[in-house]
């Protein structure tokens, strides 16, 4: 399916703004001024901030499924894409999720239960279940706890990195999971 240019930029305006300043924080009109679009413009593309905050959170989550697609072309070996992985999200934390997690963020402004945090919660466990796979493929023992300590470690890192900086954090991020992995094999 192919989208227009205009939604192209819309998009692109709301996930730089929505992750720089904060989904709540920033307004239609910006979003609009800066995709250099108009009002009807944006209502026509999306039905409203709501259908722009989940595409921003569906674009996301679609890029970090993309980013696992690809380390599973670049090996057949569990063991070197469960490697991959750690590599992966250590280079998220120094190059592009250098303001925390997208999905923690938008919880935070959305509290309640509705399509923002149904779309997080999906993601999440699009997440863990991933790693989990990956982790039993691998074969190391208690593949779902191992999955829960690369998440939090990675919900810790994201945070500690926007917080402490990436210098400090990524490299001990990649340090603790790879222990965590060594533990489980023991």
């Amino acid at each position: 399916m192919r989208t227009s240019p205009a939604r192209e930029r819309l998009l692109a305006a709301a996930t730089d703004l929505f992750y720089n300043e904060g989904i709540h924080s920033v307004g239609v009109d910006k979003i609009i001024e800066q995709a250099g679009v108009t009002r009807a413009t944006m209502y026509k593309q999306f039905s409203g901030k709501e259908g722009l905050v989940l595409a921003y959170l569906q674009g996301e989550d679609d890029g970090l499924r993309a980013l696992f697609a690809e380390a599973s072309t670049a090996s057949d070996d569990p063991d070197v894409l469960l490697d991959l992985v750690v590599g992966g999200i250590e280079q998220d934390i120094r190059t592009r999720h250098t303001r925390g997690c997208p999905f923690i963020n938008a919880a935070a402004e959305y509290p309640e239960q509705g399509p923002v945090r149904e779309l997080i919660a999906d993601h999440r466990e699009w997440f863990r279940s991933t790693l989990e796979q990956l982790a039993a493929a691998a074969a190391v023992d208690e593949p779902a706890e191992v999955a829960a300590s690369l998440v939090l470690l990675r919900d810790a890192a994201l945070v500690g990195g926007y917080l402490d900086g990436e210098e400090r954090v990524a490299p001990a991020f990649a340090r603790t999971a790879r222990r965590v992995i060594a533990i489980a094999r023991v």
